[in-house]
């Protein structure tokens, strides 16, 4: 090997080392890890302490559209089928609609801060009009932050699903403006076309091979180291084919990923922890590569225009776009408000920003600069303040369950069970007495180093070691039994009622004992149903409904089961902190009580 390999090989492992050890001043300080990454990038560059000279913007791009395939694939995968119908509906009206909307609004202040013409001020919209799916994730996994289950599923499935509509704008608007196409007649219907043609054969064929990848390698004996690394070829293979073919690549990624993390799959747990680690370290790298080809000597020239351009996006755009969307959907004031706050910008905006460069336009480097610092500005604004906005909205909840101590083993072959091992905490439900359910089939307790027979172990103790062969799907449900008790503060005991309510009860009994009318027709109906058609069938922990003194919440929402407390004086649910956001429901309801008031006679009453 000669020594410039050896050289390359060596700064680019030293670089993902020091990336990695650098998150950890990401976890200590909460700062988002996307920006820590950049700045290991920038530094290493050509006007950094590293002086690495990156210039090759098309291998820059070759290599982050690849990292971001894995990246999209992981995030469906890490989807669940609950999350995404809770949110669906909402979070697919944002990732279309609400990107639109971003880049149109976008372009306004660049054509007034940079000068530039309608065409060039749209694509600068189009390249930054995606959320991140990597920050909102790390921020609202990792980071730990519990918000309400509806709002934390929206931002995840439209950050994960949004980046096709922003890669297929700007692909579109680079491809126009090199071809002088942009007053062509009939152009609007060939775009429109063009966008049924790639979202339509991104999701078929993303649902057709993401069926056929678990049907497939459940059939097939492989060794198990084998299993996650056919399944990322095959991700790979989705994603080139359906560009192949003229579709979106990175929607096919994304719904190919959905199918099969929500699917019974051989070798899935070697698979998802294999996914994780390559998705962190696709993350890293294309950070990498974008924070090197950056020059931040250039900023200076465009500094101010662009951080006015990340201010509008971040105050005005994003705001209004969020709110045109969800206004059908009935969020409340505070919840379109956050949603609107988590609207980072990231390595997409920074890679889409290369598309003109590559294209040769004039503005390229222009666009791409213009673009880097619009991601800056909004992850110094926006990612260190998500936990505070989520506390002043009033929008953080109670964590459901406490921590789990446990170990995952799959079985080989076509088993469909997993063994799973949890240690007893003191606190947790089992070590008070309460029993394993038969369907756990508990095999084998480890106790003070010694092993045991369920039957001769008897009631288990704080720190034994349970051995549990179960279902997959059900080892959530176990994780209640064994993880340690949330000590719950009096607020906390408020948040989600201090009464439980059985969901089946019909809704006019607690009318009568407090006291408050019902509209027409809902009499007859239970409580859990007038939660579902008051709030959408796709409640989720959290919720809240309030009916004259009292207020429902939901305390916890899956498809088997609907828990309900009462609080009889509501004082914990806050109220609007900004006049602004409301949803159709309210601004219908102001429009008839104004109406009602004018058609009052003078003196009537």
């Amino acid at each position: 090997m000669s020594e410039a390999a050896s050289l390359a090989i060596l700064i680019a492992s030293g670089l993902v080392v020091i990336t990695a050890f650098t998150s950890l001043i990401a976890f200590r300080v909460g700062s988002p890890l996307l920006l820590v990454f950049l700045a290991v990038g920038l530094l290493a560059g050509e006007d950094g302490i590293g002086g690495i000279a990156f210039d090759n913007a098309q291998a820059a791009y070759f290599i982050g559209s690849v990292a971001l395939a894995i990246i999209l694939f992981d995030s469906g995968a890490t989807t669940r089928r609950h999350s995404f119908r809770v949110a669906a509906a909402p979070a697919i009206v944002l990732a279309t609609l609400g990107v639109i909307l971003t880049a149109a609004l976008v372009a306004v202040p660049t054509r007034v801060f940079l000068g530039l013409g309608w065409m060039e001020a749209l694509l600068l919209g189009a390249i930054v009009g995606s959320t991140d799916a990597a920050a909102v994730f790390f921020l609202l996994r990792i980071g730990g932050i519990q918000i309400r289950e509806r709002i934390r599923a929206t931002l995840e499935v439209e950050s994960a699903s949004n980046d096709p509509m922003a890669i297929f704008l700007t692909i579109t608007l680079v491809e126009l403006m090199a071809a002088g196409a942009g007053g062509q007649p009939g152009l609007s219907w060939g775009v429109l076309r063009l966008l049924a043609l790639q979202f339509g054969l991104g999701i078929v064929l993303g649902l057709g091979f993401g069926w056929a990848m678990v049907q497939g390698l459940n059939r097939v004996n492989l060794e198990a180291g084998l299993y996650p690394i056919v399944v990322l070829a095959l991700a790979l293979c989705v994603f080139s084919f359906t560009s192949l073919v003229g579709g979106s690549g990175f929607l096919a990624a994304y719904v190919a990923g959905l199918v099969v993390g929500n699917m019974e799959l051989r070798g899935g747990l070697a698979f998802r922890k294999f996914q994780e680690g390559l998705t962190w370290l696709a993350q890293i790298t294309m950070f990498l590569v974008l924070g090197l080809l950056a020059t931040p000597s250039q900023f200076p020239a465009i500094v101010w225009p662009a951080v006015m351009i990340a201010l509008a996006l971040i105050f005005v755009a994003r705001p209004i776009a969020v709110w045109l969307c969800l206004a059908p959907f009935g969020f409340h004031r505070n919840e379109t408000t956050f949603i609107a706050w988590v609207g980072l910008r990231g390595a997409v905006s920074i890679l889409l920003g290369i598309l003109p460069v590559i294209g040769g336009l004039d503005p390229g480097q222009l666009l791409f600069n213009s673009a880097f610092i619009v991601v800056l500005v909004s992850l110094l604004v926006q990612g260190w303040t998500i936990r505070p906005m989520a506390r002043w909205l009033g929008l953080i909840v109670p964590p459901p369950i406490g921590a789990v101590e446990k170990v995952e083993l799959e079985l080989p072959g076509n088993a469909r069970h997993e063994l799973v091992a949890y240690r007893v905490a003191t606190d947790s439900p089992v070590a008070k007495g309460e029993r394993v359910p038969r369907w756990a089939r508990p095999s084998l307790v480890v106790r003070e180093g010694r092993s045991m027979r369920v039957h001769d172990a008897g009631r288990l103790q704080a720190g034994d070691y349970v051995y549990i062969f179960t279902l997959p799907r059900l080892i959530r449900l176990l994780d209640r039994l064994f993880a340690s008790e949330v000590p719950l503060t009096e607020r906390q005991r408020e948040y989600f009622g201090e009464f439980p309510v059985d969901p089946e009860q019909p809704i006019e009994g607690l009318a009568r004992a407090y006291g408050f009318e019902l509209p027409a027709g809902e009499g007859p109906l239970t409580v859990g149903e007038v939660l579902r058609r008051r709030l959408g069938p796709t409640i989720g922990r959290g919720d809240r409904l309030l009916l004259g003194p009292v207020e429902l919440v939901v305390r916890e929402a899956d498809d088997n089961r609907l828990s309900v407390g009462l609080e009889i004086e509501p004082s914990f649910a806050t109220p609007p902190r900004l006049p602004l956001f409301q949803n159709f429901q309210e601004i219908v309801a102001v429009l008839r009580a104004r109406l009602g008031r004018s058609r009052t006679p003078p003196g009537g009453s």
